[in-house]
């Protein structure tokens, strides 16, 4: 492989990351902060950085009170004649959290900063800064690419249990020091009450760190806002951020589990007293834009939507979906005729515009749901479909119109390599798709590939819907539901991409970053 050498970049980590763990935590740290604190601001949540490209990236941070945030780059570790950036004034409107777009930075080049928060009353006294570092997109492909991905995050009960080191899978990832990390959705459960223990099948108990907000499903922004806040009580997740930035897109409990537009609980679940999704769905909205740099969501950003593409340089466009926000309501899914599906029109002909503009030899497409994998919705009682395949092998139905239109579209414009990236089933597998197997044929082969969960409940695989020919040809997964993460089957995986060569190599990974599978493929191909 022909990756760039990463000269320093560990004794860097060794140095802005030892600011950043050397921080006391607040004593509420889990809660909004207080106006009556003494002393000056704290980041006790950490940094991270989003949506990275050659010559800018977003640095986010959250206060413990309110405070002007203030970010330094520089070329080295020494912080030797910084760049200085001021940032927004961090407050209670944005639950102090803030985000600064850095720009004009050098292409290829490994950036290192430090935010420091400062008193709005008096710029001299700043609190101790929280550094970390990330890699601009570099203009060519001699270095290489290599990210991660994966998603589902503290899902099904399982939260950060002490004992277990909280989420250890972080460690293994940041061991691979990959260029950025693509989380696929579920970043929170805000359906997922945690309590402080949960029986283990050894009769043994894990233990959760709980908070209020983790007391009861999310409702108000404060509870949403309470479950962004609760992964970053994790020292693996928090030191992860500031080593790695990140493409984040979400799922369905970023709100409520399985939810669609136009939504209304029924009484059956009484734990909501807010019946309409699009009112939670707005609340949960406005907590993930301020608890993640994301470049559509911020103020400047006049479309305010989650689907993007995030480009790498040459060898790799990141074609980011949202399958939620846009979606017809869950169904039997069996319609002969579906305009909206689950992407909807716009997001659609954004796509298959961006995809035959995209001149990157890769195009992953990143969807936070699969495409032939069978995933139910009984959350209101009924056998609804809640992703794209409902379980007919025929012709194309429902959603998998919408889909059977895309693979057209990919084949007859011939697109090369494009690749399906997701998560959401909560197990790890590799399909491959192939016309001579499929009842819709009008597409090019192409690989599609599972990872998942980080820390939450383990499932058995899904079902396959044979309408676009899927083979599994790697699974691992648990024969029992819910399997906590004592238990194994927690995920990522991982894509390297030859500088030299182009191949694209995907591994699938288990928690402590053992290879389990490993399928290679070939640049310039429109299927393969």
């Amino acid at each position: 492989m022909s990756h760039r050498p990463t000269p320093g970049r560990r004794s860097v980590l060794r140095g802005s990351l030892a600011a950043s763990a050397a921080l006391t935590l607040p004593a509420a740290l889990g809660a909004a902060p207080a106006f009556a604190l003494s002393g000056r601001p704290k980041a006790g949540w950490g940094v991270q950085t989003g949506d990275v490209t050659a010559d800018s990236g977003l640095v986010w941070v959250r206060s413990d009170r309110p405070a002007r945030m203030i970010v330094e780059t520089a070329a080295t570790e020494s912080f030797r004649n910084p760049r200085r950036w001021h940032g927004p004034l961090l407050g209670a409107g944005t639950d102090f959290t803030g985000t600064t777009r850095l720009h004009g930075l050098p292409a290829g080049e490994q950036i290192h900063y430090r935010v420091l928060l400062a008193d709005p009353d008096d710029p001299r006294r700043t609190g101790e800064p929280v550094g970390g570092t990330f890699r601009t997109t570099p203009p060519g492909r001699r270095q290489g690419v290599r990210f991660l991905w994966s998603g589902d995050l503290a899902g099904q009960g399982w939260g950060i249990n002490p004992d277990f080191g909280g989420y250890t899978i972080y460690k293994a990832m940041a061991k691979l020091d990959p260029d950025f990390f693509l989380c696929s959705g579920d970043n929170i459960y805000a359906d997922g009450p945690l309590s402080a223990t949960q029986a283990l099948p050894d009769g043994s108990a894990w233990r959760n760190i709980t908070t209020e907000e983790k007391s009861k499903v999310a409702e108000t922004l404060a509870e949403y806002r309470g479950n962004f806040r609760y992964n970053l009580l994790d020292e693996n997740l928090r030191r992860f951020n500031a080593q790695v930035p990140s493409i984040i897109q979400w799922d369905d409990h970023e709100v409520r589990n399985n939810w669609y537009p136009g939504e209304v609980i029924t009484s059956a679940d009484p734990r909501y007293t807010e019946k309409s999704i699009d009112v939670l769905a707005a609340r949960a909205r406005r907590a993930f834009s301020e608890y993640f740099p994301l470049s559509t969501l911020q103020p400047q950003d006049r479309h305010g939507r989650v689907y993007r593409v995030m480009r790498h340089g040459p060898l790799l466009d990141v074609f980011v979906l949202d399958m939620r926000t846009y979606r017809n309501a869950n169904s039997p899914d069996n319609q002969a005729v579906d305009p909206q599906g689950i992407l909807g029109a716009e997001q659609l002909e954004w796509l298959k515009r961006e995809l035959s503009r995209s001149r990157a030899v890769w195009k992953v497409i990143a969807a936070d749901m699969p495409i032939g994998l069978v995933v139910p919705d009984t959350t209101e009682g009924l056998p609804n479909i809640e992703a794209v395949a409902q379980g007919d092998p025929g012709a194309p139905l429902g959603r998998e119109l919408q889909i059977a239109e895309l693979l057209r579209f990919i084949k007859h414009r011939r697109i090369t390599g494009t690749v399906w990236l997701t998560a959401d089933v909560h197990h790890t597998s590799a399909q491959h798709y192939q016309p001579s197997r499929a009842a819709f044929t009008d597409f090019e082969p192409f690989w599609e590939f599972v990872s998942g969960p980080l820390n939450a409940g383990a499932f058995p695989a899904s079902a396959l819907d044979g309408t676009f020919g899927p083979e599994r040809v790697f699974v691992k997964a648990p024969t029992d539901s819910n399997v906590s993460p004592a238990g194994g089957y927690q995920f990522f995986g991982e894509v390297d991409i030859d500088g030299g060569s182009g191949e694209l190599t995907v591994r699938l990974r288990e928690q402590d970053g053992t290879v389990l599978f490993t399928q290679v493929l070939q640049p310039g191909r429109v299927g393969q």
